[in-house]
């Protein structure tokens, strides 16, 4: 079998078992728990508000989409830099340059394992909207190849991104620092817990070309009804504008981080690494 091959299916193995050992870890199932709790107690707040030109549409059944879109970037950005800084100051990528074709294993296995788990975390979320907001079951969307698409191509525009971050940065606080403060940035202008429509407009510009606000709308358009779509900026759902940004995004990131994890890992030995754990031990109070 050709080695990178093998090493791919190596890594499909790997990403299952992380999944797996994720899926049982009580401090990541606590981390799921406290998310969702969260977004319910948004969804709890916004439940007796409506919106002008929905049909009059609960806030509520407009903005549990918008989270569903939203998550799918925080996955796979804050996911994949954290994941990786991590991983870059304990070893572990070390241990992976060192087998034959072991990046291409490790990296297989991350964008399994980090899709997985955010897809998991999008179940649950969903489910426990559903059960806060019954009504949305039968709103009148459900397009489930919309449903597909979206998060999918969400994940391949962020998740290389994200990848590049956490090559670039030296501690996992930082990689933390430089994904979380420009995601929460673009979810308050990106119409995830209002209307977009409702910000000026070189806001509404700015949301436009990043994929947080158009994983949104299409997240939006596969769950609610084409009334909902009257509080869009343009009226529609803009299906071909979402594939077209989020592909954009997707091709740039395939093409940029291959090129960054490749300098990160020619660069990475031991030394560098004991370099770094000194610099942090000195940090240490």
């Amino acid at each position: 079998m050709n080695p990178t091959l093998y090493a791919a299916r190596l890594g499909l193995a790997r990403g299952w078992i992380e999944t797996r050992h994720s899926l049982t870890n009580p401090q990541d199932l606590g981390w799921n728990l406290f998310v969702v709790t969260v977004f319910v107690v948004v969804l709890l707040f916004q439940r007796d508000s409506t919106v002008e030109g929905a049909a009059a549409l609960p806030l509520a059944m407009l903005t549990l989409p918008s989270i569903l879109g939203m998550w799918v970037a925080v996955g796979g950005y804050t996911g994949a830099a954290g994941t990786l800084a991590v991983e870059r100051e304990d070893g572990t990528l070390l241990r992976a340059k060192a087998v034959p074709q072991g990046m291409v294993g490790y990296l297989v296995g991350r964008i399994v394992s980090l899709s997985l788990i955010t897809l998991v975390t999008l179940a649950i979320i969903l489910v426990a909207g559903l059960l806060l907001l019954p009504d949305l079951a039968t709103a009148g969307g459900s397009s489930w190849l919309v449903l597909l698409w979206v998060p999918a191509l969400g994940l391949l525009a962020t998740l290389p991104w994200g990848a590049v971050v956490g090559s670039l940065v030296r501690s996992p606080n930082t990689a933390f620092g430089l994904t979380m403060l420009p995601i929460m940035g673009l979810t308050a202008i990106s119409g995830i817990f209002y209307p977009i429509a409702a910000l000026p407009g070189w806001v509404r510009g700015v949301a436009q070309a990043f994929p947080v606000y158009w994983l949104g709308l299409g997240v939006r358009s596969g769950l609610l009804p084409d009334a909902a779509a009257a509080v869009e900026i343009s009226g529609s759902w803009q299906h071909l504008q979402t594939a077209a940004v989020l592909s954009v995004w997707a091709v740039a990131g395939l093409l940029v981080a291959p090129a960054v994890l490749r300098r990160m890992a020619r660069r990475e030995s031991g030394s560098t690494m004991e370099t770094r754990r000194q610099q942090n031990l000195q940090r240490t109070p």
